[in-house]
């Protein structure tokens, strides 16, 4: 044995013994809610509580929208590409709150048209454009905090949903579980119309405390679910992803603004941190790809075209 060898061996065996030293985590606390970090809080689940599907069951709808779109194109129908803007979304936005004032959830007007601000320049290299519609204002403890699939999201969706399947309708609350929003998919609409719908945060809009989440993009990021995109780590490093293919592979989800990050290093591309679809800080998010923005076309235009 060498001489190197052997002082290698000490040196391992008297690193062995030091005590561990442990790197103190910095504490998140969201909405009332504390998490041993940020990272803590995303794997929580809080940070969207949209219902993902299973493997199976995207692979299910995959098919029959692959379907879809070939009949379409058969028809001599565009399904591939759209000008920006082209479709313009109603949209209505439901206030619920616990009583008069900010710190009861009663956002005034000019932070739900900072939010609708926020929508359109984010989506304005798609093919939608938001259009607010009116505003609603209702007062009521048990809906406030409502969660997601309760009864109170159940009452409070049954009593202000209007329009039809291609009406968007956001409902701000107090939601609990230190909750940042949910939102439900186009093929959800026909079973469930009545639930349909996107749900945020009050505090994450433009001017809001939610920080690092306050500035409008739990609502885009909300929005591009119900419009048929799932999240950009969907599937994590398999081939089928998030069925958008110019959204780099991505094993979990990226948190804060971890630029250069590569969760997939076998497959082509840095994670999209700045996807809309990831969940990075708001100030980290600006982007929808390509693919996406012809996948939302397409998830409209078979889900969301039909008056139901």
């Amino acid at each position: 044995m060498s001489k190197f060898t052997i002082r290698r061996a000490l040196a391992a065996s008297f690193v062995a013994l030091l005590p561990a030293v442990a790197v103190a985590a910095t504490p998140f606390v969201f909405n009332g809610k504390s998490f041993a970090d940020q990272r803590a809080y995303i794997e929580s689940g809080a940070r969207c509580s949209t219902a993902q599907p299973s493997q199976l069951e995207m692979l299910l709808s995959s098919a029959k929208e692959q379907s879809w779109v070939s009949e379409q194109r058969a028809q001599g129908r565009n399904v591939d590409s759209f000008p920006a803007a082209a479709i313009q979304i109603p949209t209505y936005f439901h206030v619920i709150n616990k009583g008069a004032g900010l710190a009861n959830g009663d956002i005034p007007d000019s932070q739900i048209t900072a939010q609708m601000n926020v929508l359109n320049a984010a989506y304005a290299a798609t093919p939608f454009q938001f259009v607010l519609v009116s505003t609603t204002r209702t007062t009521n403890t048990t809906w406030y905090t409502m969660t997601p699939g309760s009864a109170a999201e159940t009452q409070a969706k049954n009593a202000l949903r209007v329009g039809n399947a291609g009406t968007l309708n956001i409902y701000s609350a107090n939601i609990g579980q230190g909750l940042l929003g949910w939102a439900t998919f186009p093929s959800s609409y026909t079973a469930a119309p009545k639930s349909d719908g996107v749900v945020i945060l009050y505090t994450s809009v433009p001017g809001g405390t939610a920080a690092p989440y306050n500035l409008g993009d739990t609502g885009t990021h909300e929005v591009g679910h119900w419009i048929g995109l799932y999240h950009t780590f969907q599937g994590g490093c398999t081939n089928t992803n998030d069925q958008v293919s110019d959204t780099p592979a991505e094993k979990s989800p990226a948190y804060g603004c971890p630029t250069g990050r590569d969760s997939c290093r076998t497959k082509a591309g840095k994670d999209p941190i700045t996807n809309f679809m990831d969940y990075t800080d708001d100030a980290c998010m600006n982007t929808f790809s390509a693919g996406q923005s012809t996948r939302m076309g397409q998830q409209y235009q078979q889900y969301r075209t039909v008056a139901n």
